[in-house]
């Protein structure tokens, strides 16, 4: 794959743990455990997966707010785990982020056209202050945002409406890659479709890629071209957005599909359930062999002992399962 815009290659992030004995370590947290993938300019890739299994850890060691245990980060062919923060700061306004939280991410002393401003001042993009502000006011405009949004405080706008001025702010950057930590899991279901068709129209507008983070499947169907499931810091499955939801080949994948509920009743009643029994393993103490294996339905005693790994069974579609 040569037209590659970012590329992971065995990314690990592991947390020591206090508490022990006299203060001292108690064990290590495996939050990313192995994890290689790459995403291709103008693509959307779905990184899904139950609370706690990595993703945003991920998404935060691709940011290098967190500094990978080991592993490599590749961006337009330069390996951001070995930059220094000077080398990094030229690269940040090409990596830009949506948070979860649209409250917390933005400052609640600044206004509107301030937190979108800031960003164009300290890079360079727009030094003339009269052009920034004419430059905030269109962008509050495409993300469907009035002009007169620009004087107010966060604390003044609905959720959707802080949502859209994050989205502002990372468009205003002109990055490559932005990565979308869930954006929409703490909005209303009626501004959740507003917001992806958002994210759709200006990913094909400004050529914009995205690393979608999400735990909703049925979002991930709207947006991604390919989807990547995360379990316990493993990726154990990767492919296609048809392939995945019509032949999903792991285990926790098609018990993840079999949760997303069906609007037509009648269908909803006959399909066939997929029960997952027990609770997510402790990353301080992952199972061994498969991380999956205490809780999947189909487990044999090699799965006890063999680490799956993430092998081809079609072309573009791999999974982590010795059964499939």
């Amino acid at each position: 794959m040569t037209d590659v815009l970012l590329e992971v290659r065995d990314l690990v992030k592991h947390f020591t743990v206090g508490g022990g004995l006299f203060g001292g370590p108690r064990g290590v947290v495996r939050a990313v455990d192995g994890v290689s993938f790459s995403i291709r300019p103008g693509e959307t890739l779905g990184l899904v997966g139950e609370s706690g299994c990595g993703k945003t850890t991920t998404g935060r060691c691709i940011l290098q707010l967190e500094r990978p245990t080991s592993g490599q980060v590749i961006f337009e062919g330069r390996d951001l785990a070995g930059l220094d923060a000077g080398a990094l700061r030229s690269l940040r306004r090409k990596i830009q982020v949506i948070f979860q939280d649209p409250y917390s991410s933005l400052n609640p002393r600044m206004t509107v056209g301030q937190i979108i401003a800031e960003p164009l001042a300290v890079h360079g993009i727009v030094p003339d202050a009269r052009r920034r502000r004419e430059r905030v006011h269109a962008l509050l405009v495409r993300v469907g945002l009035l002009p007169q949004h620009a004087d107010r405080y966060p604390h003044q706008l609905s959720g959707g409406q802080r949502q859209r001025v994050g989205i502002a702010r990372a468009v205003a950057m002109e990055p490559a890659l932005i990565i979308c930590d869930e954006p929409v899991s703490a909005l209303d279901v009626s501004i959740q479709a507003q917001i992806i068709n958002l994210l759709e129209d200006l990913r094909s507008e400004l050529g914009l890629t995205y690393l979608f983070i999400a735990h909703d499947l049925s979002v991930v169907r709207h947006i991604s071209d390919r989807v990547a499931v995360m379990y316990l810091g493993k990726i154990v499955e990767i492919t296609d957005r048809k392939s995945l939801y019509d032949d999903p080949k792991h285990p926790y994948t098609q018990a993840l599909l079999a949760a997303v509920p069906i609007p037509d009743p009648e269908l909803e009643q006959r399909r066939q359930r997929v029960v997952l029994g027990g609770e997510v393993p402790s990353p301080l103490n992952p199972p061994s062999g498969c991380v999956f294996h205490p809780r999947c339905p189909i487990a044999v005693d090699r799965c006890r002992r063999e680490v799956p790994a993430l092998r081809e069974i079609r072309p573009g579609h791999r999974t982590a399962c010795i059964l499939a």
